[in-house]
């Protein structure tokens, strides 16, 4: 599987055509203690950027943007009761939804694991 990061600091993890999209382990230290995670519904179309999620801190409200267009194929319904997965398991179990990829070509506009370390560095 291959793992490709935004700007913004959501990840995406592709196998075959779904994508596996989270947030950073960066993203999650600088909202701090996550209070709540509002997920799309199963079945929602989004363009590549589009605001698909929010997730509530006690520092503030963020959207998580979908890193390639397609549809939400599957939602991390643990995160209804416990939404500080996504502070203990950024990488793995906080995981937020799952989407399937209408373009697969849009991935190559993302940054690699590596990319991402040099940006986040620089911030």
């Amino acid at each position: 599987m291959s793992r490709y990061f935004t700007k913004e600091h959501e990840w995406i993890e592709v196998a075959g055509d779904i994508g596996t999209v989270g947030i950073s382990d960066y993203a999650q230290g600088q909202l701090g203690d996550i209070t709540f995670v509002e997920l799309p519904a199963v079945g929602a179309e989004f363009k590549q950027g589009d605001a698909a999620a929010v997730v509530d801190s006690v520092k503030a409200a963020s959207d998580i943007y979908v890193p390639v267009a397609g549809s939400i194929t599957e939602i991390n319904a643990a995160l209804e009761d416990q939404p500080e997965l996504v502070n203990t398991a950024p990488d793995a179990g906080g995981w937020l939804f799952r989407v399937k990829l209408a373009d697969a070509g849009e991935l190559s506009g993302l940054m690699d694991e590596t990319a991402y370390k040099a940006y986040v560095a620089e911030l």
